[in-house]
């Protein structure tokens, strides 16, 4: 019975395949093409059982990435899978999303982890509070941990560092303060960017949830700089300026007033709020949202890609205007390699921690393919926009 259904759901993703192709090898041996309608990738895909497209169908990414931890299906490079099914987005529809109970189960589970105040900070801790001693082996020196900005055309000569603090410059600049002037940074990380606002003068207060992080930053005893464990809807007090560098995906549709008005509260008259964000196509943001994919189920629980219309239009209604927008997909996809690289060689020289066993590193190791093939297919973006206070 298997068989016949996984036929089926190929001869799906058969005609869903606008552009690029799959060279499949089946469970009995056989080769196939599957798509091949116009030019694109044309990954290399061994099925090795028949359940991993039942597990994509019922199960969607999530369940593709469970097939593949079972060694349903394998591939010399699943970047190029992932920006295959990216970029058919539109063509390949609910072909790759989950159905059924497990489509119910699912959201159940995620429902349960949305990010009400306790909810939040535990998602942050599931997530950034693995350890210090994890990230540090991968990410670049300053422990930057979103997408960098290369100078154009991308070059592997030009450094993840020397990209990251391009990015950090930007950020800065969209805020348009002066020395002395006091920035609210929401979602610190490992305090690159207050490192960059404290040297050009500028005063920050960092929030986090992460504990791991807040400690991290206190270590580095920054002038100027101070951080809190505060939620974004307990901020008080007004600011010059407002950073907040991919931090918004962690806050979930249902939040995006509640964080867009913390924003235009905390900002003074003639304020700016320099954000970057993570957004995916809108034309598929409704069947994203009423879904579960891998990331959400494995790796940020409670996480949400912003609809950069539904996102503007609140802002908006917020007062804050929408200034300056730069999107900069494909140095998000470099700068996943870049980490990917990095990670397999801590991998290789056996530098991470020992509680990481061979399975968590594989999923976090498909989490980077996975992210950088859906930046190279075009459905999702990475930008940068100023929001201005009146």
């Amino acid at each position: 019975m298997i068989a016949p259904i996984g036929e089926r759901i190929l001869e799906r993703i058969h005609h869903g395949l606008a552009q690029g192709a799959i060279d499949a090898t089946l469970p009995g041996g056989e080769r196939r093409i599957i798509g091949d309608h116009a030019p694109g990738p044309r990954p290399v895909v061994h099925l090795v059982r028949w359940r991993a497209l039942r597990r994509l169908a019922s199960g969607g990414s999530a369940g593709w990435y469970e097939a593949w931890a079972a060694g349903d299906w394998t591939s010399p490079d699943p970047v190029a899978l992932f920006e295959l099914f990216m970029l058919n987005r539109h063509t390949l529809g609910s072909a790759a999303r989950a159905r059924g109970l497990s489509k119910l189960a699912r959201r159940v589970w995620h429902w349960l982890r949305r990010n009400h105040r306790a909810g939040a900070k535990r998602n942050i801790a599931a997530h950034y509070d693995l350890g210090n001693d994890f990230y540090r082996e991968w990410l670049d020196p300053s422990l930057t941990y979103s997408s960098a900005l290369f100078a154009e055309p991308i070059s592997p000569g030009e450094s993840l560092q020397v990209a990251q603090e391009a990015k950090l410059a930007a950020i800065l600049a969209r805020t348009a303060v002066k020395p002395g002037d006091t920035i609210l940074e929401i979602g610190c990380g490992w305090g690159s960017f207050a490192a960059a606002a404290s040297a050009a003068g500028a005063k920050v207060h960092g929030i986090t949830l992460s504990e791991e992080q807040k400690a991290f930053v206190d270590a580095r005893d920054l002038p100027g700089v101070t951080v809190s464990l505060t939620d974004y809807r307990d901020v008080t007090g007004q600011y010059d300026a407002v950073a907040s560098i991919e931090m918004v995906e962690a806050v979930g549709e249902e939040y995006w007033p509640a964080y867009l008005r913390a924003i235009a509260t905390a900002l003074k008259p003639g304020g700016r709020a320099a954000i970057q964000l993570i957004s995916i196509d809108d034309a598929i943001f409704e069947a994203y949202a009423s879904s579960v994919d891998f990331i959400q189920r494995y790796i940020f629980p409670g996480g949400m890609l912003i609809s950069e219309s539904r996102f503007r239009a609140i802002a908006e209604r917020n007062g804050l205007a929408w200034h300056d927008r730069q999107g900069f997909a494909l140095h998000y996809a470099e700068t996943l390699k870049r980490w990917r690289i990095a990670f397999d060689q801590a991998v290789a020289e056996q530098r991470l921690p020992a509680r990481f066993d061979a399975d968590s590193i594989a999923m976090w190791r498909y989490y980077l393919m996975y992210c950088e093939g859906g930046f190279r297919g075009g459905g999702i973006d990475v930008l940068q926009v100023t929001l201005i206070k009146p």
